[in-house]
């Protein structure tokens, strides 16, 4: 006897989510944009919005891993000019980085956590963990977040709303 997941219904793509085709291009566009011309380490499977900032003074310092997300207007810095500093910034596996984060440099993200929106993170935050605030802090270790940290329970939300007519 296999068990089947259960069947979600989906939000429907309203205003610009229609134009998520032409949004992947630009993207991947724009990752081979700072992946050869630049040197940047991001993975193919990572997203980032087109508004998102990497460092360009120390683009060998930029490092995000497979199914992650970057959201707009977050900064991922790899360089401090006033103390002299040229590091490398990490952003792990499956993690969520919030809206006009600010990611300084040698920060290193573990796996699968979520940096929420405005952020400071100024040191290094374990796996499995949200982190928010400025200076960004731990509120929650041992979360479980699928791809581009999508929280597990993200699916049954989405849906229930979509029921409703919410979504």
């Amino acid at each position: 006897m296999t068990s089947q997941a259960p069947a979600y219904k989906k939000a429907k793509r309203h205003g610009l989510n229609k134009l998520s085709l032409l949004r992947n291009v630009l993207v991947g566009m724009k990752r081979l944009y700072y992946t050869r011309l630049w040197g940047m380490d991001i993975h193919p499977t990572a997203q980032f919005s087109l508004s998102a900032k990497f460092d360009r003074t120390f683009p060998k310092g930029v490092h995000v891993g497979e199914h992650s997300y970057v959201a707009f207007d977050s900064r991922i810095l790899t360089h401090d000019r006033t103390r002299g500093l040229y590091l490398h910034t990490r952003i792990g596996k499956n993690c969520f980085i919030g809206g006009q984060s600010l990611i300084l440099p040698g920060v290193e993200i573990g796996d699968n956590c979520v940096i929420g929106a405005g952020s400071v993170v100024t040191k290094s935050i374990p796996p499995r963990s949200v982190a928010a605030g400025n200076p960004a802090r731990i509120l929650q270790s041992d979360i479980e977040v699928g791809s581009y940290g999508r929280f597990a329970t993200a699916d049954a939300t989405e849906s229930a709303l979509a029921e409703k007519g919410e979504a």
